[in-house]
């Protein structure tokens, strides 16, 4: 017999027992169904036997990391149905591209009409799956196997992706007679894989997966097009510049080619940037709202986009929502009893209206600035007054929200909706959650300039994700333009500014899974010296050293 702490309780049971078989005796405390566990804070697959002294918590399907193996499990699923419904000598390649709402959208290239005959052929054979509760099989084989396999198999980003391993063995997948890589932990059998829908969008397919906070109850699928539109063409741009996935992205670096793919990046950026201030000097707005999730760089756009607004002769001048908080003492508080800034209430929306509407009249006045240490309003700064050719550039949280700005007529308003929407994948079957890159921009910003641990950031994340998906992801359709800030070459000059933070994070906290899951992450990448990141570039805000930010 040994003994293990299960949820903080002393459990004895036999050597040799499984983390399944545990997993079926306590199933009953939990909510939702266990698809997998930490053990001593490292994520472990349920065949796992536990050992002496170990500590093992449950991780449900409502969890972050219960949420990602559902998911790998689905599109591995959804992968061995393809091959069954479309013979192989039509099937080219099958791409998992990126998130949309709670959906996966998916290409299918080759000699294939995709219909609705087959996507209901293809969703009725997943449920067979299910239904006959098929075992996920590890195996661990050589690196130069797995990418020979590979590439026998047409799978030549796989086998580019193995190039650059580091270990001599890796980890594989069968699902009956069906093989592939997936990164990251998957589930014991398909049997608890039960919520899933596929739908046709656009040129392919959604495979749409219940929200975490509701495991069990399939949502609608009601995507954003805008975002839809700008991921579409981020990922067009990466296929013409050969660089779609990271063992692409290495390639490029390996041979020399890195300046060229950045440049042409950066380039691209500053076109688009220039795109939008031609729209807004031809719509003739005053104001310019900017609004995005965190991370994302609004600073350096709006700073970016103003210097755009010069050159067809506008007079940019910033506006930060911060300096309109209401005094600290009428702050709102959350359900944690602790001052809620994110909400719009925390904002004096009136008295943002009353100077607006001055300014736009061509009156004088004395903007506030917000003294966050004394949680006090001040009057401190040089009066302004708006001529003819002056423009308001607004970012803040609540900037696509007409509540903040309630008294400017929309057609006078001109909004923007700017995120960092990764469209770089692992490979063609694991993808890079969007969030993934902007939590690594904050955890190396805010180590850089408030001297947070990556500990602190990660501890935070879930409660500003929270405030994204309440304060900014419901408005992104009010966007006049959209910016999509993601570098497709961020990843690799990021690595060793993340790489020592996360490795930081101590054992024995609940951050430590996810700093382990980040370093495993970002070992597939080659890195880049950050010193040839351009001066003015967005990744700048995040690394330091740029001429916009310092």
């Amino acid at each position: 017999m040994i003994t293990i702490t299960l949820e903080n309780e002393q459990v004895t049971c036999p050597e040799g027992t499984t983390l399944h078989e545990l997993s079926q005796q306590y199933q009953g405390n939990y909510k939702y169904p266990i698809i997998v566990a930490k053990c001593d804070g490292v994520i472990q697959e349920l065949y796992h036997e536990v050992t002496d002294g170990m500590r093992v918590e449950f991780c449900t399907t409502n969890t972050v990391d219960g949420t990602r193996v559902y998911r790998r499990g689905i599109s591995m699923m959804v992968l061995k149905a393809m091959r069954k419904e479309i013979p192989l000598d039509k099937l080219e390649k099958v791409v998992i591209e990126f998130s949309l709402d709670t959906g996966y959208f998916c290409r299918v290239f080759g000699d294939v009409e995709l219909n609705q005959d087959l996507i209901d052929r293809v969703e009725k054979r997943m449920r067979s799956y299910v239904e006959r509760d098929i075992k996920f099989e590890k195996q661990v084989i050589r690196t130069r196997d797995a990418k020979d396999l590979f590439q026998s198999w047409n799978m030549k980003e796989k086998g580019n992706l193995m190039d650059y391993r580091r270990n001599s063995r890796m980890t594989i997948y069968n699902l009956g007679h069906y093989t592939n890589y997936f990164y990251g932990a998957m589930p014991y059998s398909t049997g608890i894989l039960k919520s899933f829908r596929l739908e046709l969008f656009e040129d392919g397919f959604v495979y749409i997966l219940p929200k975490r906070e509701d495991p069990t109850t399939m949502p609608e699928f009601h995507p954003s097009m805008k975002q839809y539109y700008s991921m579409k063409y981020t990922t067009d741009w990466s296929e013409k510049l050969n660089v779609s996935s990271i063992g692409d992205l290495n390639d490029t670096i390996v041979r020399g080619n890195f300046k060229e793919l950045m440049l042409t990046q950066e380039a691209l950026h500053e076109k688009r940037i220039g795109d939008i201030a031609v729209e807004i000097a031809k719509s003739g707005c005053r104001i310019v709202t900017i609004a995005g999730p965190s991370s994302s760089g609004k600073t350096t756009f709006s700073y970016r986009l103003s210097t755009q607004l010069r050159t067809l002769g506008l007079k940019p001048h910033p506006i930060g929502l911060d300096d309109y908080f209401v005094n600290r003492e009428d702050t709102p508080k959350d359900a944690d009893g602790k001052y809620d800034y994110e909400c719009l209430e925390a904002i004096d929306t009136k008295l943002f209206n009353e100077d607006l509407n001055r300014l736009l009249n061509g009156e004088p006045v004395q903007v506030p600035t917000y003294n966050f240490i004394s949680g006090l309003r001040e009057y401190d700064k040089p009066v302004m007054q708006l001529g003819k050719e002056d423009i308001l550039v607004i970012e803040g949280i609540h900037g696509l929200n007409d509540k903040l700005t309630y008294s400017i007529p929309r057609n006078e308003k001109y909004k923007i909706y700017i995120s960092a929407l990764t469209t770089l994948n692992i490979d063609y079957h694991n993808r890079i959650p969007t969030s993934q890159g902007r939590l690594l921009r904050r955890i190396i910003r805010d180590a850089r300039t408030r001297g947070n641990s990556a500990q602190k950031t990660i501890s935070m994340w879930s409660s500003v994700k929270r405030g994204e998906k309440k304060n900014i992801f419901p408005f992104q359709e009010e966007a006049d333009a959209t910016f999509n800030s993601a570098l497709i070459y961020e990843l690799a000059a990021m690595k060793l500014y993340a790489d020592p933070l996360l490795f930081q994070v101590p054992k024995d906290c609940p951050e430590y899974s996810e700093a382990q899951h980040l370093l495993k992450f970002l070992d597939y990448f080659i890195p880049i010296d950050p010193h040839e990141v351009p001066l003015n570039s967005i990744l700048r805000e995040f690394i330091g050293g740029g001429i916009l930010l310092g």
